[in-house]
């Protein structure tokens, strides 16, 4: 209106708002859904926790001179140990709905111990079996001694100290490159068989975020079972090719990764057998084995702290307070020492894959992954049955790895939210820790696929991986060194503190100050009386 000076202002557009919890998840974790469903996405977190169990007793046994019984077997006590682990995390330690399995941080320091010299020089050790058996009890003793790192630091509340400290800001490269770090065992692994993996991850991607807005159901089938749906799909066709003899004259590694019966673990498994601890003999001790497996812990420490932040957002939790991350801590440093005693040739941390399978589902519910604790542990009892869902092709697992560890990395990137991003200091701290969360893993990787060993190669296996396995880590760099920068430089200023997103997360430094504490983490059978959280 020309003259009148009342013309109505264009509306400023405005930033989206911070949110706390994360909006749109369908079942919180306090909030279960029906039986029905929490027991199909109990067995869909079962199947996509199984990758990781098969891949690496598949990779680890035969170099121990293990051949398929105790592949089978091992592959049984990883899962009937993750089950338990899964439970005491669910119910005692951090409460998340975190599945707690195998560990791929574990297998180079893993590997140095199969490869020591003592056990290839005996004349006993001739017999395949008996190295076995001997190289997992020396696996056995140095996991012992490695748990203790986590439970002294869990239950004695020093992690609780050292995580009151994190700030968005710094969690962002953590969580962050706890997911895309695991870059190369997601679009490599698809690439080793492409005639199955590709099919698998385009599938997936159509069934999850297509068909559920093609298809107005209004039921959320799509997306809450893609992973059963496609899985089953493609693994038939992976099946037809297998028995119509496609790769009949495939080269070995083409057969690993493409058929549906490469790995003999079904006439392997026994129908019925419970594993137990000590199932290899007594475990031995070398201190320089135990000083390497106890860094590589406290990497799966670092490791797991961002799974842990990634989780409680995808279960539209608050921020964990830092009590109850340390008693998270705890728990998973029992379920090492678990490893340890039961010989599962591995160490346990926190799922990457099933908490991006929280993001896919939307379901963030407790009850589902203790569901999914129950179908480990009865599927590892019923070694035969447990045996034909491991035969799934390692290229299908690659391919539900490429979304799930994307979810888990956005899920970091999601803090960015609560920081200053036009402030230079953040962009210093996120850039520079981020490159070189990917940059120094790089040359440690690319070095020791050249030459065969890393960069720091003495004559004492051990002292090289307490150099080696931290630095080629993505997520412990990144997350190291942000929160490094992020506590020292000019921390005390007032504009600094809002820049690094820390007045957000004020109210969630201790359990009881804020009232929602109490309901996402506090224990079960009124054990707080007994246990209290500070």
């Amino acid at each position: 209106m020309a003259g009148g000076g009342g013309g109505a202002k264009a509306e400023e557009p405005q930033p989206h708002p911070p949110k706390e919890q994360l909006p749109g998840v369908s079942y919180c974790i306090t909030s279960p859904p029906p039986w029905p469903e929490a027991i199909l996405l109990g067995f869909q977190h079962y199947i996509v926790m199984l990758g990781t169990t098969v891949i690496i007793p598949t990779a680890l046994v035969p170099q121990m001179g293990g051949g398929n019984e105790e592949k089978a077997k091992v592959i049984q006590t990883l899962l009937f140990v993750a089950g338990l682990n899964t439970l005491f995390q669910t119910l005692f330690g951090s409460r998340l709905p975190a599945v707690i399995g195998g560990s791929y941080t574990f297998v180079a320091a893993t590997i140095s111990i199969i490869l020591a010299g003592r056990f290839s020089g005996d004349v006993e050790d001739a017999n395949p079996i008996v190295k076995f058996k001997r190289t997992m009890r020396a696996i056995q003793g140095a996991m012992i001694v490695a748990s203790t790192l986590q439970i002294v630091l869990g239950f004695s509340g020093l992690w609780r100290n050292v995580t009151r400290f994190l700030s968005p800001l710094s969690a962002v490269p953590l969580v962050s490159l706890a997911g895309f770090g695991l870059y190369e065992f997601g679009f490599p692994g698809v690439a080793k068989c492409v005639e199955i993996g590709l099919p698998q991850l385009i599938i997936l991607i159509l069934v999850s975020q297509y068909a559920p807005h093609v298809l107005h159901s209004g039921k959320n089938i799509f997306d809450r079972f893609a992973v059963i749906f496609t899985v089953v799909i493609v693994w038939i066709y992976a099946h037809l090719l297998t028995v119509g003899g496609a790769y009949n004259d495939a080269a070995p590694k083409t057969q690993a990764s493409c058929r549906t019966d490469r790995a003999g673990l079904i006439d392997a498994a026994p129908w019925i057998r419970i594993p137990y601890p000590f199932q290899w003999g007594a475990p031995t001790f070398d201190a320089g084995e135990a000083f390497a497996m106890m860094v590589t812990s406290f990497v799966a420490l670092v490791e797991s702290t961002g799974a842990f932040i990634a989780v409680s957002r995808y279960a539209s939790a608050t921020p964990l307070p830092a009590s109850i991350l340390s008693r998270g801590v705890g728990w998973q440093g029992i379920g090492i020492l678990l490893s340890g005693l039961f010989g599962t040739v591995n160490g346990s941390s926190v799922s990457v894959e099933n908490a991006g399978l929280l993001a896919l589902t939307r379901v963030g519910s407790r009850r589902v992954v203790q569901i999914s604790a129950g179908f480990m542990i009865f599927f590892s009892i019923l070694g035969k049955f447990g045996a034909v869902f491991a035969s799934i092709p390692p290229a299908i697992v690659a391919a539900l790895y490429c979304l799930f560890f994307a979810y888990v990395g956005s899920g970091g990137l999601s803090f960015l939210q609560f920081c200053n991003l036009n402030s230079f200091r953040t962009k210093f701290i996120l850039g520079f820790s981020i490159f070189m969360g990917f940059s120094v893993p790089q040359y440690f990787n690319e070095f020791t696929a050249i030459r065969g060993y890393g960069p720091v190669h003495t004559s004492g296996r051990w002292f090289n991986d307490m150099i080696n396995v931290p630095f080629s880590s993505e997520a412990f760099v990144a997350g190291c060194l942000a929160y490094f920068l992020d506590i020292t430089l000019h921390r005390k200023d007032g504009a600094v503190r809002k820049d690094r997103g820390k007045h957000w997360w004020d109210k969630f430094r201790s359990f009881k100050t804020d009232s929602r504490s109490e309901e996402f983490y506090s224990l079960p059978f009124n054990l707080n009386k007994y246990f209290p959280s500070v």
